[in-house]
């Protein structure tokens, strides 16, 4: 016998049942409270709206906590973290069960709130790497503890700060983007000395691109539920976000395949 299995051959899971539930070791009651129509009379898919965006930010709560682990140690673990974004890209399938005639019963009822709003959201991208300190002042409504949240990911290492430091680690040059280019390549055709650093790049640009996948994907549906109406938060939607869909959070991943 294990000693793993001595300390719980003692024990009967059955009685223990009192003790700790599935319900109350996930808090369910409170967590299936938080589902809270606004709009009367009642409207069928305001509640499916507010079940995709509440498990989009406990999926963004979860990705900040894998990002920040795998920046802070160099884990492999942005593995798990392309499985939850293309989980948060097939979500939009279900939000577009939803006609446009289904929305505008309470869409109205949502402005001024809008996903732009999302600080989890900015956190991720900050993460990333795309760091804008021009969103803190575009939030008009952001509480002292969400702002302290961005200041601190805009102060933070991000994860090609993280990156860059492992190459410099190696003894690998990264003076300026010339030099960081050259050394991307040096990695890319020496894989024998390197193939850690080019499975954790690789793994980067699938975050990268799932994130960029995640925005197209998202203006097309909302194209698809208002056209070019503007943004309950009063953004001018679609137009906006199409001019999110081009930002790369590693540029010179993707110019890297120039000079392979």
């Amino acid at each position: 016998m294990t000693a793993g299995e001595a300390v719980g051959a003692g024990r009967s899971f059955g009685e223990e049942g009192g003790l700790l539930t599935y319900g109350s070791y996930l808090r369910l009651p409170g967590l299936l409270a938080q589902q809270v129509p606004q709009v009367s009379p009642p409207a069928h898919d305001e509640l499916l709206f507010i079940t995709v965006h509440q498990a989009y930010e406990l999926w963004f709560q979860q990705l900040l906590h894998e990002l920040t682990a795998v920046r802070d140690f160099m884990l492999p673990e942005l593995r798990r973290a392309h499985v939850i974004e293309r989980l948060l890209i097939s979500q939009i399938d279900v939000l577009e069960t939803m006609t446009p005639q289904d929305f505008l019963e309470f869409r109205a009822a949502l402005a001024p709130a809008s996903g732009f709003q999302s600080v989890q959201f900015r956190e991720l991208e900050f993460l990333s790497g795309a760091k804008d300190p021009g969103f803190l002042r575009r939030f008009r409504s952001l509480t002292e503890a969400e702002r302290a949240r961005l200041d601190r990911r805009l102060a933070e290492p991000s994860l090609w700060d993280a990156f860059l430091a492992l190459l410099a680690a190696r003894g690998l040059p990264i003076g300026d983007d010339h030099q960081i280019l050259a050394t991307l390549v040096a990695v890319a055709r020496d894989r024998n000395r390197h193939d850690d650093l080019w499975q954790l790049a690789e793994d980067l640009l699938a975050h990268d691109e799932l994130a960029g996948l995640w925005r197209a994907r998202h203006v097309q549906m909302v194209e698809r539920q208002i056209g070019t109406k503007s943004g309950t938060g009063g953004s001018t939607g679609a137009p906006y976000l199409h001019r999110r869909v081009p930002l790369r959070y590693y540029p010179l991943l993707w110019e890297l395949r120039d000079w392979l």
